[in-house]
């Protein structure tokens, strides 16, 4: 996901795919406790994510 994917996106769609992203990284978290997560670089894309929505979701309140 790229910050140019998700500029021109409404809010609310925003905070809905910020809803799932964080959702992800919970499950994530849970499986990497339990020795279940094979792949961890999954964590950190997932947290560059939520950062990019975040960051997308500041500009469109500015507006």
């Amino acid at each position: 996901m790229n910050y140019t994917d998700i500029a021109d996106k409404t809010e609310a769609v925003l905070l809905e795919a910020l809803k799932e992203k964080k959702l992800e990284l919970f499950t994530l978290k849970a499986k990497q406790k339990t020795m279940q997560l094979t792949n961890t670089t999954e964590l950190r894309t997932a947290k560059k994510d939520i950062a990019r929505i975040q960051t997308a979701l500041t500009a469109a309140r500015s507006k």
